[in-house]
């Protein structure tokens, strides 16, 4: 079986947990299927690995555009490829193209549903009705959808009712136990900016709307005074929210210490070291179809407290691997809370029960790292993945 996966992230450029997802579920595959990666960008040396360059033609043209022209080059060259896997919008046309082209089947995996991001037309201008377009054509028309949460398969049945629930399938979004694990290493979280001896809650995340970032740095406001806030955030998605951000990270850093904001993608060693040392990890997303920094942070032994929200109660245990945090949100796509100071409110709570229970929060840690073996391993989601692979081409 050949299957050619296609993808806008591939290492060495990723940028969010879609491209982490690719990564690990193309190593873990290649172990007995032959896997042709087709992606975005720079040339790559991995062997069948092969980059995509936005065509000049359109390279000052709309950003939807220039992916389209991508996704055409992609398409092309599956020929020979008895499945194609596409993954995000931004491969999806690629996917629905060459299922026509050459007459192969598509499967798609969801990491995230357009209609439920619409701040992305701040970004994407006139792109995201294409975006959005392209998404629903993909997804109606695709053999086998992967859903990587029992969350986001209800949303995709929601956002797209025309799909036959039985296409639409669970593979949880999975970990690689030997790369994350704790690292007990305080000098690096030191010279990161953490100091060991004092409660910490870290972040871990893009700066872009979904991810509650703004929520968290209100919460902070009222976390006890000796609690620091790490921040491991970059990649903003618009000026505007970058300009939200640095506002409240100003105003809270005039107000207490420890604030400290990493901008820059950190090494796995030097990431790990950060959760590793952490009091508590947070994600105060008000959309996560399921989030892998939640999985990497239980991997290294923190414990999470979660926006009750998307796949991520499918992750964290509440009050055994960490605490989640209920959560009201409005129906119209964008995820506000109905009552952001409530939801603040209680986001602050749960960082502050961890901090004042060190004890307690390291058992949920030690829980949470006994979860992601159990649950979450990438071998198993493989052997899921191929299965779907087996019954598209079973017909």
């Amino acid at each position: 079986m050949r299957v050619d996966l296609l993808t806008r992230e591939y290492p060495p450029e990723v940028y969010g947990g879609a491209g982490v997802h690719v990564a690990e579920l193309v190593r873990a595959l290649r172990r007995d299927v032959d896997v042709l990666v087709r992606c975005f960008g720079a040339p790559r040396d991995e062997p069948g690995t092969f980059a995509y360059a936005t065509p000049a033609e359109l390279s000052s043209s709309n950003a939807a555009l220039g992916t389209m022209g991508v996704d055409l080059l992609m398409a092309g060259d599956a020929a020979g490829a008895d499945v194609v896997h596409s993954h995000t919008w931004y491969a999806n046309f690629a996917g629905f193209t060459a299922k026509r082209l050459h007459d192969v089947p598509h499967v798609v995996t969801a990491h995230s549903l357009e209609p439920l991001r619409p701040w992305k037309a701040e970004q994407l201008g006139g792109g995201y009705r294409l975006s959005s377009w392209v998404e629903r054509a993909a997804f109606e028309d695709a053999d086998a959808v992967i859903a990587v949460s029992a969350g986001m398969r209800r949303d995709i049945l929601r956002a797209y009712p025309a799909i036959d629930p039985a296409r639409v399938e669970v593979v949880y979004n999975g970990i690689d136990l030997a790369d994350w694990r704790p690292n007990h290493d305080p000098d690096t979280a030191r010279a990161l900016g953490l100091d060991p001896d004092r409660p910490s809650v870290v972040f871990v995340g893009r700066i872009t709307r979904q991810k509650g970032l703004p929520y968290l740095l209100r919460a902070a406001r009222l976390l006890p005074d000796d609690a620091q806030l790490v921040l491991c955030a970059g990649a903003p998605d618009t000026d505007e929210i970058m300009a939200e951000v640095t506002g409240l990270v100003e105003e809270l850093r005039a107000e207490r210490s420890g604030v400290v904001w990493i901008d820059r993608h950190l090494p796995r060693a030097e990431l790990t070291a950060l959760l590793t040392a952490a009091t508590t990890f947070v994600c105060p997303s008000v959309y996560e179809p399921l989030g892998i920094v939640n999985l990497e942070a239980m991997a290294c032994g923190a414990p999470v407290v979660g926006t009750a929200t998307g796949g991520i109660p499918e992750v964290v245990e509440d009050g055994v691997t960490g605490v989640l945090v209920p959560i009201e949100q409005a129906d119209d796509g964008t995820g506000t809370p109905l009552d952001p100071d409530a939801f603040v409110a209680d986001l602050a709570a749960a960082l502050t029960r961890m901090i004042d229970d060190p004890a307690a929060a390291r058992a949920m840690g030690e829980a949470g790292r006994r979860r992601a073996e159990d649950r979450f391993a990438w071998d198993a989601i493989a052997a899921r993945t191929r299965d779907v692979y087996d019954r598209v081409l079973a017909g």
